[in-house]
């Protein structure tokens, strides 16, 4: 051990510690119980985190829906929250979203003393290498502390849905089932994702949603219990480009999407895009796969014209452009 190395692990325990301290009081326990017949009955659980004041949690899609496609009926169950004072509350679920498998949870603890959030990071200012601290409810062993780095940044990882989670963080913090929903945090005691997957097999790689999607995903939550997504009505695959198109349109992208079908009455079909049509284009954004896509089609474009610019027939001719209105995706 060098010279400075007792001085380098103090000072690191001492920051763990000083974070754990801070943050222990916001983390939950987050669990489904059953209701009537079936009450106080566990059905599933996970972590998570209060981000107000007021009793907002952040939490995983998964962990409220206890892995299952559909949430859980409040006649069968319900969400119960844990705090490490030993304070239980029924929690009022809120909204969620399983594209990014990020949901919110509500609960009234004004009334019984007050309640400690936490203060959220900006994950985009991260670097490789970084301290970073989980604290969660691993295979039920409440407010649990695992400490790390910051293994690798701008990952993606699927959701249960099967789209696409960008600027997902790995980290190589100790994570086990029960961890899910639970803050990430770095140094200064702010969040800087929402831990979310582990891969079974491997060791020291687990993953967390990034805050910065979390910020984006919370308003919408608050204001509507879920995101908001446009709606086209197309089936596609990603596709490579024909390196001749590329260079005599001169495009920067070497993939698209080829259009696989096209439901009646849906606003691709009313827009005139047909099935073959290859999509690389909306709103001057290059389309470049069917994530990209997913990722282009956000509120900002429901019910307004866009532009799509695709290629027709050969390809070998000039693109063709279509004007198209997305819907909203629950009005499919």
């Amino acid at each position: 051990m060098g010279a400075n190395d007792g001085f380098l692990l103090d000072a690191y325990s001492q920051t763990v510690s000083d974070v754990v301290e801070r943050a222990g009081p916001s983390v939950a326990s987050v669990k489904l119980v059953g209701s009537s017949s079936n009450r106080d009955a566990p059905v599933g659980g996970g972590s998570g985190f209060l981000f107000t004041p007021d009793g907002y949690l952040l939490t995983n899609s998964h962990v409220t829906r206890a892995g299952a496609a559909t949430l859980p009926s409040p006649q069968v169950t319900r969400q119960r929250v844990s705090l490490s004072d030993g304070r239980e509350f029924d929690a009022r679920w809120v909204g969620d979203d399983p594209d990014t498998d990020l949901a919110l949870l509500h609960i009234d603890g004004m009334s019984r003393g007050g309640l400690t959030p936490l203060p959220l990071g900006r994950s985009a200012l991260l670097r490789r290498g970084e301290i970073a601290i989980a604290i969660g409810n691993p295979l039920g062993f409440e407010h649990t502390v695992t400490a790390g780095i910051v293994s690798a940044l701008g990952r993606s990882m699927r959701a249960g849905t099967g789209r696409l989670i960008p600027d997902v963080i790995q980290t190589d913090a100790a994570l086990n089932p029960g961890n899910s929903g639970g803050p990430l945090l770095n140094s200064r005691g702010e969040v800087i994702g929402v831990n979310t997957a582990i891969i079974r097999g491997a060791q020291s790689i687990s993953f967390a949603v990034a805050i910065d999607i979390a910020e984006w995903v919370i308003p919408q939550l608050l204001q509507h219990g879920r995101v908001q997504r446009g709606y086209l009505g197309v089936g596609g695959s990603t596709t490579v480009l024909d390196r001749r198109i590329v260079v005599g349109l001169g495009l920067a992208q070497s993939h698209g999407v080829r259009v696989s079908a096209v439901e009646p009455g849906s606003p691709a079909a009313r827009a005139g895009l047909r099935e073959g049509d290859l999509l690389i284009g909306i709103d001057g954004l290059a389309i470049e796969s069917v994530d990209r896509l997913h990722q282009a089609l956000d509120a900002s474009r429901i019910n307004r014209d866009c532009v799509l610019k695709l290629l027709r027939g050969n390809a070998t001719g000039q693109p063709t452009y279509l004007t198209v209105r997305p819907l909203p995706q629950a009005s499919r």
